[in-house]
């Protein structure tokens, strides 16, 4: 069986896909988190109900050398890697001149730099081998410009712009890249309560994580968009957003009472 490598996986979006790759595509799974209990816990349970092989890799990954580091423990455990999914991130929602430099870096090391390496190393492998599939999880932020994330939104552009041009340059190695362009996702961190939050998951509004990732995982192997956006009314609310006067968005600002 071939091997797929999810960043972030110890938890929320992230064991939702190694999840799924392991429960209904029977791919065997590395692990990579930052939170080792429960990155040792995912593995073991993967392992067990879905009868497939796991491997697990606790790591930084917004160090230096984080992506050559992810690159050498497959070299060295003999892993093949046939699919990639870049989903590991941070938000920071805060006025930007108060952001602390550190949390920026860390922000920008985990979103850009790390997430490109890994294309660049697991990308020339696949490529050689003439198969392969990049996932890369973007965020519906990224078509839009919007004060307090603006780090995070900023960063999520560049996954957007950098994946869809990679599509272009691995198409003829047989290689598929997708942008995952998600908008609310009902992780239980949500401000509602169940009830309204059930409402909103009805409508479409919010999407459970359950849903977005079987969503996205039909995309991936079996159409070649170069971008998803699952829910229909993230189709509406972009264009909404992006015309919305300055007048509006300064208002909301205020109401957040937040000092910009």
């Amino acid at each position: 069986m071939n091997w797929a490598l999810v960043t972030g996986a110890s938890s929320g979006i992230g064991l939702r896909y190694a999840t799924a790759l392991a429960r209904d595509y029977h791919y065997n799974v590395l692990l990579v988190s930052n939170q080792e209990t429960q990155l040792q816990e995912a593995s073991r349970l993967l392992s067990d109900q879905y009868q497939v092989q796991t491997e697990f890799l606790y790591l930084n990954l917004a160090a230096q050398n984080a992506a050559e580091q992810v690159y050498k423990f497959c070299q060295d455990k003999g892993l093949e890697i046939d699919v990639l999914v870049n989903n590991a991130g941070m938000l920071i929602f805060n006025p930007f001149r108060e952001t602390d430099l550190r949390r920026i870096e860390t922000l920008v090391m985990l979103h850009v730099v790390t997430l490109t390496k890994l294309c660049r190393l697991f990308g020339a492998d696949m490529a050689q081998r003439q198969k392969g599939y990049i996932l890369n999880m973007s965020s519906m932020s990224a078509w839009m410009a919007m004060p307090g994330i603006q780090c995070y939104n900023a960063s999520k552009g560049y996954v957007l712009n950098f994946s869809k041009s990679l599509w272009y340059e691995m198409k003829k190695s047989n290689v598929r890249v997708l942008a995952v362009t998600p908008g609310s996702t009902d992780t239980g961190l949500l401000p509602f309560g169940k009830s309204f939050a059930a409402v909103l998951r009805f409508f479409g509004i919010t999407m459970s994580p359950e849903r977005l990732v079987n969503r996205v995982l039909k995309v991936l192997f079996h159409r070649k968009k170069k971008t998803c956006m699952p829910g229909a009314w993230n189709y509406i609310i972009v264009p909404i957003i992006n015309h919305l006067p300055d007048w509006l968005v300064l208002w909301a600002m205020n109401r957040l009472d937040m000092k910009w």
